[in-house]
């Protein structure tokens, strides 16, 4: 991933930067960039060296921004890094966001959104190492990225019950289990990845929602 960013783009060149906790809004539309550069340039120094080796200057300098400008929207590394979880987690919301509007039931909408996670997961392969670090760096960051996408799981499965698409009684249990295997698809198929196809993947793991394991008894 390139983080070096053009700060003098247009605004529609820009991507908007969901609010993070750790970073100061920006106030103008060039702040929205600058901040927008200074994410991605950190996505890719904590994904290459890790939270510890990581630093400011190689952040700005992959950012292609001056030091001062670092400190007008982040206090510290800590700092930068809390707003990163935040941001790349709300990224993945957003990517997966479109294919879930598009998917014609509650069951494909599963099916979709592990499709384009994958997706997401093979072009920001840097992600994994960025929230596993994350328990130890911030713990509250780490445990809210998961908490917010079980919850969001959660939600679709109740209004899958409620359309009758999936049986009723689903509930934080089977959301958590299905965010789990959705995280080591991820890592199997998107960051270790061995040239299976996205989809594939995820219609094998659909197929495992809707019919289980269980061997089934002859009619």
């Amino acid at each position: 991933m390139d983080a070096r960013r053009d700060i003098a783009a247009t605004d529609e060149d820009s991507e908007p930067v969901a609010p993070a906790r750790g970073a100061k809004t920006p106030r103008t539309a060039r702040g929205e960039r600058t901040l927008r550069a200074l994410l991605d340039a950190a996505a890719v120094e904590f994904g290459e060296r890790g939270y510890h080796e990581g630093s400011i200057s190689g952040i700005t300098s992959r950012a292609g921004v001056a030091l001062g400008s670092f400190y007008t929207y982040f206090d510290s590394k800590d700092a930068i890094f809390r707003a990163l979880v935040t941001d790349m987690s709300a990224r993945v919301r957003d990517h997966v966001a479109p294919a879930l509007a598009a998917a014609p039931d509650a069951l494909a909408a599963e099916r979709a959104a592990l499709e384009a996670f994958l997706a997401f997961a093979s072009s920001h392969k840097e992600i994994y190492r960025i929230i596993d670090e994350a328990e130890f760096v911030d713990p509250d960051s780490f445990r809210a990225h998961y908490e917010t996408t079980a919850q969001r799981i959660a939600a679709r499965l109740a209004k899958g019950s409620e359309s009758g698409a999936m049986r009723p009684g689903l509930g934080e249990v089977h959301a958590w289990a299905i965010m789990g295997m959705n995280v080591f698809l991820g890592l199997r198929y998107g960051v270790w990845g061995d040239g299976a196809a996205s989809a594939e993947v995820a219609r094998e793991a659909n197929e495992l929602i809707a019919q289980g394991i269980a061997a089934r008894a002859a009619d």
